[in-house]
């Protein structure tokens, strides 16, 4: 079933088949299949070799410690503002099971963060308690309670959490941090494609002028936000194999595929 439903989430935006041939796109999933989906994926989650303890080595976790600790910080919210941006969110558009859907959203990134806690915790490394680009983050995010805003941040934040958690599996021969990187980076797809529908659900009522205002908006945002991410964790991403030139070129194709997704143009639209 979770290879099924996986198979489901790839969104295909572009064909080289005849246009009679071109296969139907995609409709955008309902909050009830969201729902299923979250709850099968937290049922069959893989399996974490906690027994084997962290396995890192010093000059490893040397590399990747102070940027692991404040990603790790990064996963931990307790969602109390979000929530509330989603209840006034399905309230507006009559659909009271979204605010369970990102109930189950908030509860897996908390699940995250805990095992990269625990991570932390096995390499007897203390756990961050504050870090200034959090810190800047969770304000900024919180300024504007909005869904839009809240979907657009994560969606790029999750666009580098891809590129990040692929270079930490690259940087460690730590068995235990190479699997909960492998697991954040299984339940990430999803996540991109559930914010992505969202947004397609907004852009869908604005005419082009506002599309157009609001995609430059994003390009913006997502350069600031690259730019960002580089300079706070480039030592760890280097350390996976990024230099700045394909961390760049990488964040902009995977966002490039994220933009795809959010053009309600790629959706069939049930009537």
């Amino acid at each position: 079933m979770r290879s099924a439903m996986l198979e489901a989430l790839t969104l295909t935006t572009e064909s080289t088949a005849p246009a009679a041939m071109a296969p139907q796109p995609p409709a955008v999933w309902t909050s009830e299949q969201w729902l299923a989906y979250f709850r099968h994926n937290a049922a069959n989650l893989m399996l974490v070799p906690w027994e084997s303890g962290a396995g890192v080595t010093p000059t490893e976790l040397g590399e990747i410690v102070d940027s692991l600790k404040a990603w790790q910080l990064g996963e931990t919210s307790d969602g109390r503002r979000l929530i509330r941006t989603a209840e006034k969110h399905a309230t507006r558009i009559g659909d009271p099971k979204f605010v369970d859907v990102i109930r189950l959203f908030i509860a897996e990134e908390q699940r995250h963060g805990e095992e990269l806690g625990k991570f932390l915790d096995a390499a007897g490394v203390p756990r961050a308690k504050r870090d200034l680009g959090d810190s800047l983050f969770r304000v900024f995010r919180h300024f504007l309670m909005r869904m839009e805003v809240w979907a657009t941040i994560v969606v790029i934040i999750e666009v580098h959490a891809m590129l990040y958690y692929a270079a930490i599996r690259r940087a460690t021969g730590s068995a235990l941090l190479r699997r909960i990187c492998e697991q954040i980076l299984h339940d990430e797809v999803p996540h991109i494609r559930f914010q992505c529908e969202r947004l397609a659900i907004i852009h869908q009522r604005r005419n082009r002028v506002f599309r157009w205002m609001t995609a430059a908006a994003h390009r913006v945002l997502f350069v600031g936000i690259t730019m960002a991410v580089w300079v706070g964790h480039r030592r760890a991403l280097r350390a996976g194999g990024f230099s700045f030139r394909r961390f760049w070129g990488s964040a902009w194709a995977q966002m490039r595929k994220a933009w795809r997704a959010m053009n309600p143009k790629v959706y069939r639209w049930l009537q």
